[in-house]
């Protein structure tokens, strides 16, 4: 999500260098300290050379439970931050002369999964040892003084590049718009709405446009926008460009406080992390089809599509299964969209179906496209997926936090909607359909089955060639 940069800058803001100590890693994860959600934990670890404060390794781990109300932290019917789990702000965790066993065990009495979590926080620790220890190579063999100068060259080249992409595009004002299928609370969409504002080799994204704070768990934070509007510019704009500090200072971002974007530090934010941030790259997609058409893709799962299944082991242990579904890709004005893919920041991929069934008491008992969800046009748009989970055992917790299944994904220059999202409990045997954002228990026996959205299309259906609609009928696209 690119929020570190962020966080670090926040961090000292708390945190006064004077305060740091060579061999310290901090913890954090408080949306307001440059974060993200509160699954999102960071370790900060200062970097020094003969007590010189030259860097910092930090690294993100997402853990799969930080407390909070259900299993894995994602609580869709939250309409506050602390039913969403433990907040840590800045908590010295690690000295040069080891752990911190005292505060540690405040963090991990306070989240299920104890043993792992701990696991979790040795990791991060370890990441970060191995940066210091290249960190303070790279200065034995150069000196401190070269790499602060080569720190700023990098910025510097990386801001160069990002100007000369903005300078080759159209000045002008360009708008766009999106939605977010529902806060998990209430039923009504919210609006996600930039102004993007191209001027010589600068770009202004305003979006005052958005709707107020939610009450439900679909807020996010001003530095996720930030990392929306910056990775659009990357991907849509100078894709070689360095992605570093200096990348992003030609680039400028107004979010209204109190906004879906920016909302007051007590509301909930679990789900506007991966939700609502592309909803913000879809935005700004959408203005920029005004000015590049050629460079923009149509709609696509632009979601993480995430189901959580947690369940207690017979030996007392939690077992909390987070999978991520994605769906198929919109079309370009050259080429059809893939199947069965992840696009914009979801940058996973789904677990083994034998994984699935070896930790957790579940059994996939398909996986397989989902015909007829592409968006037709000139460029169709790629197929979603079909998976289904037999849930074998019973108290078993499913929890959703997904967008697209209300609003689908967007054709471009004419191209046509592709089918949403839809989760079935029990299809077929007293069926029901689960909502994008709920919580629900499962006995032994229910089958659940996600059904993924497929990708919008691109132009006109009828300006499609003959032989690619052949194809498609043969590959059971339409």
């Amino acid at each position: 999500m690119g929020v570190m940069a962020f966080t670090v800058k926040e961090f000292l803001k708390r945190v006064p260098p004077a305060q740091l100590r060579d061999g310290d890693v901090w913890l954090l994860n408080l949306p307001e300290v440059g974060g993200n959600h509160l699954p999102d934990v960071k370790a900060i670890r200062p970097i020094f050379a003969k007590g010189r404060l030259l860097a910092f390794a930090i690294n993100l781990a997402h853990w799969a439970d930080v407390g909070g109300a259900v299993p894995g932290s994602y609580v869709p019917y939250a309409t506050e931050a602390h039913q969403e789990g433990v907040r840590i702000s800045p908590l010295r965790i690690v000295t040069a002369a080891g752990p911190d066993r005292e505060k540690l065990d405040i963090v991990l009495s306070n989240v299920r999964g104890r043993e792992e979590r701990e696991g979790d926080v040795l990791a991060q620790c370890a990441a970060n040892d191995v940066a210091a220890r290249r960190f303070d190579e790279l200065v034995q063999r150069y000196g401190a003084d070269t790499l602060r100068r080569c720190f700023a060259r990098l910025h510097e080249e990386s801001e160069g590049q990002m100007r000369a992409a903005i300078r080759a595009l159209p000045d002008g004002v360009f708008e766009g718009e999106d939605w977010v299928d529902d806060d998990g609370v209430g039923d009504a969409p919210l609006r996600v709405h930039v102004r993007v504002e191209i001027r010589g080799d600068e770009a202004h994204f305003d979006f005052s446009g958005s709707s107020p704070s939610a009450r439900g768990p679909l807020n996010t934070t001003y530095y996720v926008a930030c990392s929306g509007v910056y990775y659009s510019m990357k991907a849509l704009v100078a894709p070689e460009a360095p992605p570093n500090d200096g990348c992003y200072r030609p680039l400028h971002v107004h979010v209204p406080e109190g906004t879906i974007l920016r909302p007051e530090p007590d509301r909930p934010v679990v789900g506007g992390n991966h939700e609502t941030s592309q909803r913000v790259v879809d935005a700004i997609v959408k203005a920029f089809a005004q000015a590049i058409p050629e460079r923009v893709s149509a709609g696509g799962p632009t979601t993480s599509g995430v189901m959580i299944f947690g369940a207690k082991a017979p030996d007392g242990r939690w077992t909390i299964f987070y999978e991520v579904h994605g769906g198929g890709e919109g079309a370009t004005i050259t080429k059809d969209g893939a199947a069965a893919t992840r696009v914009h920041m979801s940058n996973v991929m789904n677990t083994p179906s034998e994984s699935v069934e070896l930790e957790y008491p579940l059994r996939v008992e398909e996986h397989a496209l989902r015909p007829g969800s592409a968006g037709d046009g000139t460029h169709r748009g790629g197929l979603g997926l079909r998976r289904a989970y037999r849930v074998l055992a019973d108290d078993v917790t499913l929890t959703t936090m997904l967008d697209r299944c209300v609003v689908p994904p967007y054709g471009i220059a004419g191209g046509e909607e592709a089918l949403p999202f839809r989760i079935t409990l029990n299809p077929g045997a007293g069926e029901r359909p689960i909502r994008g954002k709920e919580t629900l228990t499962l006995r032994q026996g229910d089958l659940v089955v996600i059904e993924t959205c497929g990708g919008g299309g691109y132009g006109a259906p009828e300006a499609r060639p003959a032989d690619a609609r052949e194809h498609d009928r043969r590959e059971g696209y339409v």
